[in-house]
């Protein structure tokens, strides 16, 4: 299993050679979905944001750590999230709930918060018993110590973020999976008993 900041990102290149397509358009998808229902939110009704895109960002998850274990996308997870409804809505719910009230005290908590919570949705997928405190909690356990090293992950990808800006945002069709995909080694590195190490 990878170790470093690098090797990580090195694996999720590797699994996404033959993939980057069909991730990008998995993300197109999703930005036209969670486009669409945003606009309907602001002019409509808000808890449609709740209700349909939360669920969404949960099938991300486990879309790219299906990916980082077996090599192949099946875009049949992206709905996973409507599987398990209750306790996905729950814990996306109140992970977010949790950040912005640590963000209301000033940013820089809500981001360590953040990364606090950022293996909860791995959790839940490989432990279908975990309920919504359960799930978040662990994820605060798993990345103690670590929160940095995850920050310096995402950091690294700094010149790609600013390329998708030159791209007019088309770029990031093909950053997020890479972004996904590396966090789905992480947490593979942590879940081994491996420690991430940073270049």
């Amino acid at each position: 299993m990878q170790h470093n900041n690098s090797e990580i990102k090195a694996a999720a290149r590797v699994v996404l050679e033959n993939n980057w397509m069909t991730a990008a358009l998995l993300m197109l998808m999703y930005f036209i979905l969670t486009g669409t229902f945003s606009y309907t939110i602001e002019d409509y009704w808000g808890v449609l944001l709740l209700l349909i895109i939360l669920p969404l960002q949960y099938g991300l998850y486990s879309v790219f750590l299906y990916l980082s274990r077996e090599d192949k996308l099946d875009m049949g997870l992206f709905l996973d999230g409507f599987k398990d409804f209750k306790r996905v809505f729950l814990t996306e719910l109140m992970k977010n709930i949790y950040i912005c009230l640590w963000s209301l005290l000033l940013i820089v908590p809500g981001i360590i918060k953040s990364y606090s919570y950022a293996m909860t949705e791995f959790l839940m997928l490989d432990n279908p018993n975990l309920s919504y405190d359960e799930a978040i909690t662990e994820s605060m356990r798993m990345m103690q110590g670590y929160k940095m090293k995850l920050f310096m992950l995402d950091l690294s990808f700094i010149g790609w973020f600013l390329l998708c800006l030159l791209t007019l945002g088309i770029g990031f069709l093909w950053l997020h999976p890479y972004v996904y995909t590396s966090h789905a080694y992480f947490y593979e590195t942590l879940k081994n008993g491996q420690e991430p190490t940073m270049p």
